[in-house]
């Protein structure tokens, strides 16, 4: 599940140009992100250094910049909840192309899931 700023019709726009196809709520109040205590960026993180080289790795990935969404400076987050209301895993961004680091990501999503599936 992803939750996402803009209204119905950018997150449908977003579904279809990126072709995701798990659940994807609105927050166009951003009460989550608010919640989560998500930072914002500023125009002049833009000319980071490390900005630069995320732009770089992105393109040489094939990933393109999307449509802008209601507040383009808004920085993500990545968060695995377990069974229980646990928290496994949280990566708050501290810039523009911070995402959390993929390693750590799938061994939180691996704790997450019920010993049963494994």
């Amino acid at each position: 599940m992803a939750i996402g700023l803009g209204d119905r019709h950018y997150a449908r726009m977003f579904r279809e140009d990126v072709g995701i196809s798990f659940p994807l709520l609105i927050d166009e109040d951003r009460k989550a992100y608010a919640a989560a205590e998500l930072k914002s960026a500023s125009v002049w993180g833009l000319f980071r250094r490390e900005t630069a080289a995320h732009r770089r790795r992105a393109r040489a990935g094939g990933y393109r910049q999307g449509k802008l969404g209601k507040n383009p400076f808004q920085l993500g987050g990545t968060f695995v909840f377990g069974p229980g209301n646990v928290d496994r895993y949280a990566h708050v961004s501290q810039s523009t192309g911070d995402n959390a680091p993929i390693d750590e990501l799938l061994r939180a999503l691996q704790a997450a899931l019920p010993t049963v599936d494994r």
